[in-house]
């Protein structure tokens, strides 16, 4: 029998966003870590790739950034024109290229797909994978870096006359104008990390900030908090971007059988080290993360496997809480219902990136998108929440729950 919360209030949260976009990350393989596939570009499986998340209504596609990926600057400017709508994010760190270079760089990209470009900056969370190019500053300076480094940014977009700046990482003489953006003013840019360093410029200068898939009332705490750093500054308040790794079907205990096989396959492989977490780590020496996300995703891995609707953080704990790794499990209505939980607690950014590569984009793009904004349109129409939320409860739901407790048996 079916669960219905009747006492569920219809009235939209004055947290909720009202309107939401949605992010993915560019394939450049085809694969994913079901079906690992070489770290090369794969051109057919990349293309191919580009189209299904165009076809599948996506905003955004994210092009990750590490010392052994393809560069993110070449895919991003591939990604915007093989694509009509799909805007692509550069994922860039500031020890790589110099800021001005990167302006110029972005600009053009920018340019190039019509006012499509963003930037999210990684500062680094790690000392190893930061030193494989060179780069030794600890982890605190890292963040100072970011903050000099987005102020740069800004100006090489906006400033109309030369300039020069004498900065704690950066010195240069007599400068611009630089090259525009295709609108003329800054591309938007986002960052993301769990210090306190991070929150600073994050709330202080950053357009977008970024969180994990975590249990909602933390999400919302942080939200708070970095909502309040920017007050304090006299700014915009940050667009909030989550991300998940939904596990998805048409039936809960489909999806949770799903759930199990994922489960069982990442943990393999992880043990195995053919995981990227795991390669990772063991190129650290071994070593606990170092950065506050991945050490938050263990905690709350370790506390409990369920959060909320349908936040399950097995995933996390089984690849070291690397990456973005914490699932939602369920029906297409019930990991809807999930996401529209978080789109109340202020989200407008929301990632969904699958397990299954390709398949997955297909799936949240033929069942699972299109749920969401056909809420958000009746939210629009009426001025209240459908019910989708009061119909498909997750944990809170006992049959939901036994089909959970078959996956941790």
């Amino acid at each position: 029998m079916t669960v219905t919360d009747s006492t569920f209030d219809t009235s939209i949260p004055s947290t909720a966003a009202r309107t939401v976009e949605f992010v993915s990350a560019t394939s450049y393989s085809g694969g994913s870590e079901l079906h690992p596939t070489g770290s090369n570009i794969d051109l057919p499986a990349y293309r191919t790739y580009i189209d299904a998340l165009e076809e599948a209504g996506f905003d955004y596609t994210l092009n990750g950034y590490s010392s052994s990926f393809a560069d993110s600057f070449i895919v991003a400017s591939a990604t915007g024109q093989l694509t009509e709508r799909i805007r692509p994010i550069v994922a860039l760190r500031p020890n790589t290229v110099f800021p001005l270079v990167a302006a110029q760089s972005l600009a053009t990209l920018d340019q190039l797909t019509e006012g499509r470009a963003v930037v999210h900056l990684i500062s680094g969370g790690a000392d190893s994978e930061q030193a494989r190019q060179g780069d030794y500053l600890p982890k605190e300076k890292r963040y100072a870096r970011t903050s000099e480094y987005i102020d740069l940014l800004r100006a090489a977009w906006t400033e109309k006359a030369p300039f020069s700046h004498d900065g704690e990482f950066y010195t240069f003489d007599d400068f611009g104008p630089g090259f525009s953006t295709y609108s003329g003013e800054p591309v938007p840019i986002s960052i993301g990390g769990q210090s306190d360093e991070a929150f600073q410029v994050g709330g202080t200068k950053a357009d977008w900030f970024t969180f994990w898939g975590e249990p909602l009332a933390e999400v919302r705490r942080e939200i708070d908090r970095v909502h309040a750093i920017a007050d304090a500054a006299g700014r915009p308040r940050q667009r909030i971007w989550v991300t998940f790794r939904p596990i998805i079907a048409a039936t809960d205990e489909l999806a949770w059988q799903h759930a199990g096989e994922i489960l069982g396959v990442l943990t393999e492989r992880f043990a195995a080290g053919n995981d990227v977490a795991q390669r990772f780590l063991r190129n650290s020496g071994g070593a606990a993360p170092q950065n506050k996300g991945s050490q938050r995703a263990l905690e709350f891995a370790s506390a409990s496997a369920r959060y909320d609707r349908a936040l399950w953080t097995p995933t996390a704990a089984a690849t070291g809480g690397g990456g973005a790794s914490t699932a939602l499990v369920g029906s297409y209505e019930t990991v809807a219902a999930a996401i529209l939980d978080y789109i109340d607690a202020g989200a407008d950014i929301v990632s969904v990136r699958g397990y299954d590569g390709i398949e997955d984009v297909k799936k949240y793009g033929q069942y699972l998108l299109p749920l969401i904004r056909q809420e958000l349109a009746h939210r629009q129409t009426t001025g209240r929440r459908g019910t989708l939320q009061a119909e498909h409860l997750g944990y809170a739901d006992p049959t939901f729950t036994a089909l959970a407790d078959q996956v941790s048996a």
